[in-house]
């Protein structure tokens, strides 16, 4: 009589089972404890990041807070093992206002500091943050964006239509520079704002494209509970579906995130 495999296949299936849950059990603790990617949905903070830019989060810069966790579980209150944030880290955040949805800005106010923005210059405490212009941040558009998007100057350029945006390097007071955009010339709100105290145990973040930004202008300050986490490197970019690989920022491949 020949010999049943029945038991052998059990063994097998269980073993692959067994497999599968200890991969994703440390796949939860890297992304928890370590790192966890994140994608560049919008461009609130070109040219720093760029709508298709995928980046690495790390998760142990500020300690950890019950949004560490996925889903955000209230196990408990405040952060463990904290560490406090500097000025001019990019970070990824909760914003309350908006579901919880993650927010990744650059922050610009620490607890104490009075924050206004006059005539697009940042002002930190009452002192104007350094601006120096340089090389405008040009784009191709097409004909059914030109009338949306936001641009310093509209041109052609070798036979293809591009929207030119001011940029500066930006410096502030810690001795931290990152680029930032200007498109509209002081014109709305965003430019000139009302001064701004941030709480204790709170901070304040603005994008890099200042006029496109969605940021504690608006939302008003975030508590240090809701930070998840600080942009460390940018491990792929793309103008589409990352698995198209034509498509592929390779300049941007393992760029570190000033």
């Amino acid at each position: 009589m020949a010999k049943s495999d029945t038991g052998d296949d059990s063994e097998s299936f269980g073993e692959l089972v067994r497999t599968v849950i200890y991969a994703l059990l440390i796949a939860l603790v890297f992304r928890i404890f370590f790192f966890q990617p994140f994608s560049i949905p919008s461009s609130s903070m070109k040219s720093t990041l760029l709508i298709g830019d995928y980046l690495f989060v790390s998760k142990y810069s500020y300690g950890y807070s019950r949004h560490s966790i996925p889903f955000s579980p209230p196990l408990f209150e405040g952060r463990v093992w904290s560490a406090e944030p500097e000025r001019g880290d990019v970070i990824v955040f909760k914003n309350r206002r908006d579901g919880n949805k993650d927010y990744i800005k650059r922050l610009m106010g620490l607890p104490g500091d009075t924050i206004q923005v006059i005539d697009g210059i940042v002002q930190i405490n009452g002192t104007p943050v350094s601006m120096r212009r340089i090389e405008d941040f040009v784009e191709p558009i097409s004909g059914a964006r030109i009338s949306s998007q936001l641009c310093s100057e509209r041109k052609v350029i070798d036979g293809v239509r591009v929207c030119a945006k001011e940029q500066y390097i930006e410096t502030l007071p810690n001795g931290v520079e990152h680029l930032v955009l200007n498109t509209d010339r002081n014109r709305t709100n965003n430019d000139n704002t009302r001064k701004y105290v941030v709480p204790e145990g709170h901070y304040f973040f603005m994008g890099d494209n200042r006029d496109n930004s969605s940021d504690s202008r608006k939302i008003g300050s975030v508590p240090f509970e809701d930070l998840i986490g600080r942009a460390e490197i940018i491990f792929l970019s793309s103008e589409g579906n990352p698995l198209t690989f034509w498509k592929w920022r390779f300049d941007r491949f393992l760029q570190w995130i000033d």
